[in-house]
């Protein structure tokens, strides 16, 4: 077996333990070596669930330990930028969280220090390794659904009862836009292949969650005339779907952003001249295949699919969507990082 990548987690954070951390326990190039909590107790307590070797009382402590290759980063968004620093310093390699940070700025911060120390930067959109996302663009470069037209998508659930979540903290990065708006947004950048010119996004910042957007509605113009139309939420009826609209035809993901790794293979719906017909993709974990295709980059030194600068115009996208929001008028976008 080739060499496999030693993974630190800086933090005990529920994405981390029900999804990540498993799935690189899974992959056959990675294996978690340590986790680190600001509290001693719990590193050592999800170490012990989670058959961690090592648990750190901090964040310093872990990426101080040679043995560790990469870390994730699952921290809540302000942090990310320190964190993702702190851990290129240490010469470690990093996966963060979406998204990658508040701003432009920031993440374009972030991957510079990267390249400097020479690691590798991937920010943690797992969704788009699964193979279904390929077999979209095939179908949409085929024809068969003519020109694109349009695309509408949403991303929502309802947490609004807890209070205490650091989705509902300002200072801390929280909102719709940044923890579930960054999906459709992401996507629809993805399939087409090229970054928007113009955004107009309606808001519901709610006194009940620190002035926090818990729901957003927003209009994204693309180039050639096309748009995303997308709402996304966390104080609304759980549902995660994405539309593809042709000419000809369109392409429906009933769950584009899920966990697709359930008995049930994921599916793509064609419709077509009043027939419709579904595809089955082969049932493949996305965190899985994240840390495959991490683990490739680190190792063999092959390209990640998304070059980080893609963070940078996602951030983008999201900043100017807030700002269009608080201000209610349309925002245009106008400097870009070539990606595709």
């Amino acid at each position: 077996m080739s060499k496999q990548i030693r993974w630190g987690i800086l933090s005990t954070a529920k994405i981390g333990r029900t999804a990540v951390i498993p799935a690189i326990q899974q992959s056959e190039r990675g294996q978690v070596i340590a986790i680190a909590s600001r509290d001693e107790s719990r590193a050592a307590e999800v170490a012990a669930e989670l058959n961690i070797p090592k648990a750190y009382g901090s964040y310093d402590a872990l990426l101080a330990d040679e043995e560790i290759d990469a870390v994730y980063i699952p921290m809540p968004n302000h942090l990310h930028m320190e964190w993702t620093i702190r851990a290129a310093r240490a010469g470690k390699h990093v996966l963060c969280e979406k998204p990658a940070a508040l701003n432009e700025k920031q993440v374009s911060q972030m991957i510079e220090v990267c390249r400097e120390e020479n690691v590798v930067f991937a920010e943690a959109f797992m969704y788009r390794y699964h193979p279904k996302h390929r077999r979209v663009k095939e179908i949409i470069e085929s024809g068969e659904i003519g020109e694109v037209r349009a695309i509408h998508a949403n991303f929502t659930y309802n947490n609004c009862e807890d209070k205490d979540n650091v989705r509902f903290q300002k200072n801390m990065g929280g909102g719709s836009l940044y923890d579930v708006g960054v999906y459709p947004i992401s996507a629809a950048r993805m399939f087409l292949e090229t970054e928007p010119e113009a955004v107009t996004v309606h808001a519901l910042f709610s006194p009940e969650h620190d002035d926090v957007d818990m729901m957003a509605s927003g209009l994204i113009e693309f180039p050639n005339k096309v748009a995303l139309t997308f709402d996304c939420g966390m104080w609304a009826c759980a549902r995660a779907e994405f539309e593809i609209l042709g000419t000809k035809g369109r392409i429906e993901l009933p769950k584009v952003f899920g966990w697709e790794n359930s008995d049930i293979p994921p599916q793509i719906i064609i419709h077509t001249d009043h027939v419709t017909r579904e595809e089955r993709v082969s049932v493949s974990n996305s965190f899985v295949l994240q840390a495959e295709a991490i683990a490739d980059a680190i190792l063999d030194g092959k390209p990640l699919p998304f070059a980080p600068e893609d963070a940078v115009n996602n951030i983008r996208v999201i900043e100017a969507c807030l700002e269009s929001a608080h201000k209610r008028e349309r925002v245009q976008l106008t400097s870009k990082v070539p990606v595709f």
